[in-house]
């Protein structure tokens, strides 16, 4: 049931996405793609990644660069609805587990929100990973600048 209601927010939230530009979009994603075996922090920065390539932060900085919209890492929901609820956000393509999509999506009402699932091959919460083609496709429904 979560997968039909994250496919029918997404088709709602695809038209209304098409109208956000890239500096009005947020790219919001887990800090638990983040391998939990990196030295590199980047909670406070998702800049201080390396971009060794061992976890997905590398791609979604790619992303970022190529498309020209903010990414924001958090640790919790509490984090991600303050970052959606900056005034200059209009749009946002959010990466999490399914609980926490359901619950942004409803946090950031009205704002359209395009969910991506992630993977968790190691239990919720470590060690995630996207599949970086999804984020991209989200991406590409922007309109640009």
């Amino acid at each position: 049931m979560l997968n039909g209601l994250l496919a029918l927010n997404n088709a709602l939230a695809r038209r209304r996405l098409a109208r956000v530009t890239p500096a009005h979009a947020l790219l919001l994603a887990p800090h638990c793609l983040q391998r939990s075996d990196c030295d590199r922090k980047i909670l406070s920065d998702a800049n201080a990644c390396a971009r060794c390539g061992r976890c997905d932060v590398a791609g979604l900085l790619d992303l970022r660069d190529r498309y020209g919209v903010e990414l924001r890492m958090v640790a919790g929901g509490r984090q991600a609805v303050a970052a959606v609820r900056r005034s200059h956000i209009r749009g946002v393509i959010a990466v999490a587990c399914g609980k926490e999509l359901r619950a942004g999506i409803l946090a950031a009402f009205p704002k359209p929100v395009l969910a991506v699932s992630n993977r968790c091959p190691h239990g919720p919460c470590r060690d995630t990973c996207v599949a970086l083609d999804a984020v991209e496709t989200a991406l590409k429904g922007l309109a640009s600048d």
